[in-house]
């Protein structure tokens, strides 16, 4: 066995450099948990660098790359990485997208686990977008009841949302990952570099998220949103880098004060309320998860100005910046009842259905959801293209 090399030191809060030669402009923020602290590396050329960002991982002698066949490049990449660490990767495809969060895939990756073998010293790596990371990060938290996770994202999803948190789980026909552990990982490593070829409708997909996160936790980060979101969307890595960072620091925040959602943490599921229930209804294909959001994110604005927990113009001002990323905010024949079904599975429901709201950018709060007729108007409201509102 040949144990990893020497470790980085890990970033703090403030942005760290690099400890390679020849790797720029990348940072490290650090993620603050009851387990300790571990860093999301965010930057170009960071997957080539992978052995030398890993963790101290005693007793490691393998590691198992799940990926989909999409990023088997950036894969055999950070397998050859690991190798040099003197790990022994194994490759192990999942499917592509959410069709990845199936119970059945991951008895699958039990299975193929089992036959390698690795143990539990022994990594699961997780290679590309926020699916596979949910769950590869699910078989890490269950296989021998625990072993490191590594997150390797290579969406803009992933690096700003799924692949930092702990969150992992996978899907049910009842609902939206309703099966699921917290584990954190031990470092995440985010090469900017991999979002060059990404399907530019993944990459306003996941500015969703980025937009989330500005409007509960960074309203600067919002409007920084709209200024650039001709290039954002577009995919152009300088204008992408200081939002996806942005974004990342709202979440690291969140997570270090309330890493189990037990109050604070459910602020991050703004407008995933009713997205994952759109999602569930769509049968998880079709409408990608930022798409769903966004609309959540318009339903939630409206039943906010509807109870006049917000005043008005909250709508439009989410309209305004979504709809110049190209994000759906308006949806045709929704049946309200359907919808209203749908969303009863919520994960935040405690004591009946719970909504995050805002009472303006930056001041989410997690409520009652009100009676039946509002909620049902917001849903009816998202059918209305009056604000110039753009559909899926």
């Amino acid at each position: 066995m040949t144990r990893a090399g020497a470790t980085p030191g890990r970033g703090g809060p403030e942005a760290a450099p690099v400890p390679a030669a020849g790797v720029a402009a990348a940072r490290a923020i650090e993620v603050r948990t009851a387990a300790g602290a571990y860093p999301v590396w965010l930057g170009p050329g960071l997957l080539d660098r992978l052995d030398e960002l890993l963790p101290e991982l005693p007793g490691a002698e393998a590691a198992a790359v799940v990926f989909s066949a999409p990023v088997r490049g950036f894969a055999e990449r950070a397998a050859a990485a690991l190798a040099r660490r003197g790990l022994v990767p194994h490759l192990l495809g999942v499917p592509a997208g959410e069709a990845a969060k199936r119970l059945a895939v991951v008895e699958t990756l039990y299975e193929r686990l089992a036959a390698v073998p690795t143990h539990r010293a022994d990594p699961v790596v997780a290679v590309g977008g926020g699916a596979t990371t949910d769950a590869a990060g699910f078989a890490a938290a269950t296989w021998l009841r625990g072993v490191p996770l590594v997150n390797v994202p290579t969406t803009v999803l992933g690096m700003v949302d799924a692949a930092l948190g702990g969150k992992t789980g996978v899907d049910l026909a009842a609902g939206k990952n309703l099966v699921g552990a917290f584990h954190q990982p031990a470092v995440v490593v985010a090469d900017t570099g991999t979002l060059a070829g990404l399907d530019r409708a993944e990459v306003r997909s996941g500015l969703a998220e980025v937009v989330k996160a500005g409007l509960v936790g960074d309203p600067a980060l919002a409007a920084a949103c709209l200024a650039a979101a001709g290039p954002a969307g577009a995919g152009d890595p300088e204008a992408l880098a200081p939002l996806l960072e942005a974004a990342v620091r709202v979440k690291a925040r969140v997570v270090a004060a309330d890493e189990r959602e037990g109050g604070l943490r459910a602020v991050l599921n703004y407008g995933h309320t009713l997205g994952h229930a759109l999602e569930r209804m769509a049968g998880f294909q079709g409408l990608r998860h930022g798409e769903a959001v966004a609309l959540g994110m318009v339903f939630a604005a409206r039943v906010a100005e509807a109870t006049g927990l917000a005043e008005e113009g909250l709508v439009a001002g989410h309209v305004r910046v979504l709809g110049a990323l190209g994000l759906p905010t308006t949806l045709r024949a929704l049946d309200p009842e359907a919808v209203l079904a749908a969303m009863a599975t919520d994960k935040k429901h405690l004591g009946g259905l719970r909504l995050v709201l805002l009472r303006r950018p930056g001041q989410p709060e997690l409520v009652p959801a009100p009676d039946h007729g509002v909620l049902a108007a917001a849903v009816r409201a998202l059918a209305d293209d009056s604000l110039g509102a753009v559909r899926p």
